[in-house]
C-alpha cells in the first residue's frame, strides 16, 4: 500500500494542475472580454450617452453572477462578454477624445495598466496571507469614492480629479490583488465571476490613468 509521503507529492502536482487550468481559464476570459471591450470602444465612439449603456451593462454584471451561481456557464460568458462589449460603448466616446487629442495618454494608460495588473497579479496569486479580510473596506471605500465623484460633480473641489483617480488607483490596486488572490483558491465554478472581477480591475484602472495622463479630459 502507498504511504502517505509517495500519495502527497501526486496531490499535490494535481493541486496545482487544476490551479493552472483555472488561471487559464480566467485569463483567457478576460482577455477576450477585453477584446469586447475593444470592438464596443469602437463602436461608441460616436455614442455620447454612456449611462444609458452603463445600466444593461450593469445587469450583465449581476445576470453573469446568478448564472454562474446556478451552474449556467454558457450564459454566464456570454453576459461577461455582453458587459464588456457595452462597457466598451460607454467609454468610446471618451476614449475617442483622447485618441484624438493626446494619443499619447492612451498608450500611457494602456501599457502602465498593463504593467501594473502583472505585477499586483503575481503579488495577489502567490501571496500565503489570508485577505479575506480585505473586501468589506474595500466595498466601503468604493462606495465613498463613488459618493465624492458624484458630489466632485456639482461642487467644485479644487484637484478633485486628482483625488478621485488617485485614491481609485490605490483601491482597484488591492482590489486587483484581492481577485488574483481569490483566484489562487478558485475553482472552475467560480471562473466566470472572477473573471468579471478582474476585467473591472483591469477597466477601471485603465480609465484612471488616461484621466490622469490626459489631464482629467478638459476640453479646451
Amino acid at each position: 500500500m502507498p504511504t502517505y509521503e509517495q500519495l502527497a507529492p501526486r496531490g499535490v502536482a494535481v493541486a496545482r494542475d487544476r490551479s493552472r487550468t483555472v488561471f487559464g481559464q480566467v485569463m483567457g476570459l478576460v482577455a477576450l472580454t477585453v477584446g469586447f471591450a475593444a470592438i464596443g470602444a469602437y463602436i461608441g465612439r460616436d455614442v455620447h450617452s454612456s449611462f444609458v449603456v452603463f445600466l444593461p451593462a450593469l445587469a450583465c454584471m449581476f445576470g453573469l453572477q446568478f448564472a454562474s451561481s446556478r451552474g449556467h456557464e454558457q450564459l454566464a460568458i456570454a453576459l461577461l462578454f455582453a458587459m464588456g462589449l457595452l462597457l466598451g460603448i460607454a467609454v468610446g466616446a471618451v476614449i475617442y477624445y483622447y485618441a484624438q487629442t493626446k494619443p499619447t495618454a492612451v498608450y500611457q494608460a494602456a501599457g502602465t495598466t498593463a504593467l501594473a495588473v502583472a505585477g499586483l497579479g503575481a503579488i495577489g496569486y502567490t501571496t500565503r496571507h489570508d485577505l479575506t479580510g480585505w473586501l468589506r473596506p474595500l466595498m466601503f471605500a468604493l462606495i465613498g469614492l463613488i459618493l465624492f465623484g458624484l458630489v466632485a460633480m456639482f461642487v467644485a473641489i479644487p484637484g478633485a480629479n486628482i483625488v478621485y483617480c488617485v485614491t481609485g488607483l490605490g483601491i482597484f490596486s488591492l482590489l486587483t490583488v484581492f481577485d488574483f488572490w481569490r483566484l489562487q483558491h478558485a475553482g472552475m465554478q467560480s471562473a466566470v465571476v472572477i473573471a468579471a472581477s478582474i476585467f473591472l480591475d483591469v477597466f477601471n484602472i485603465f480609465l484612471l490613468l488616461l484621466s490622469l495622463f490626459g489631464g482629467g479630459g478638459n476640453r479646451r
